[in-house]
């Protein structure tokens, strides 16, 4: 296995997907500035977690991502002076342009979960399937281009 899950790292997708679900359900209900808040606390935590304490000081700190870590903080600051639609337009902004070279990453490991992987497959991406050989088979024009041994 490439990249290994270790107990840390499954809690820190935990709180990082609770932190969204929480953010969300802000957002749902009409902006609640106390739901949104909890979301950032347990995603920032999970991101901590994932990452590790280091590489996410590392991350935020970089002089490659003050942009997007100001952006993240000053909206931060929007939702603690109740304007939260600011507020949460800045943190997307700033998460966007810290998290922007994780995409591709990102890309792989949701390509990978067993039934997600299938829906964005065959269900939101046009895939034309390339017979390279009776061994593999090849997807092309999709999100996950990968090659997938032919069952």
């Amino acid at each position: 296995m490439a990249y290994e899950l270790t107990e840390q790292k499954k809690v820190g997708l935990g709180l990082l997907g609770f932190g969204i679900l929480f953010a969300f359900l802000g957002v749902v209900l009409f902006f609640d500035r106390g739901l949104i808040a909890l979301g950032n606390i347990f995603w920032l935590t999970g991101v901590a977690l994932l990452l590790g304490w280091r590489s996410t000081l590392n991350v935020f700190t970089s002089k490659a991502h003050v942009k997007g870590s100001a952006s993240f903080l000053i909206g931060l600051f929007f939702l603690f002076v109740r304007w939260p639609i600011l507020g949460i337009i800045l943190e997307l902004y700033g998460c966007i342009v810290l998290f922007g070279g994780f995409w591709p990453t990102i890309k792989v490991f949701l390509c990978e979960v067993p039934f997600l992987g299938w829906v964005i497959r065959y269900m939101f991406w046009n895939i034309t399937v390339e017979v390279k050989s009776t061994a593999f088979i090849r997807y092309k024009n999709s999100m996950c281009a990968l090659q997938r041994p032919l069952l």
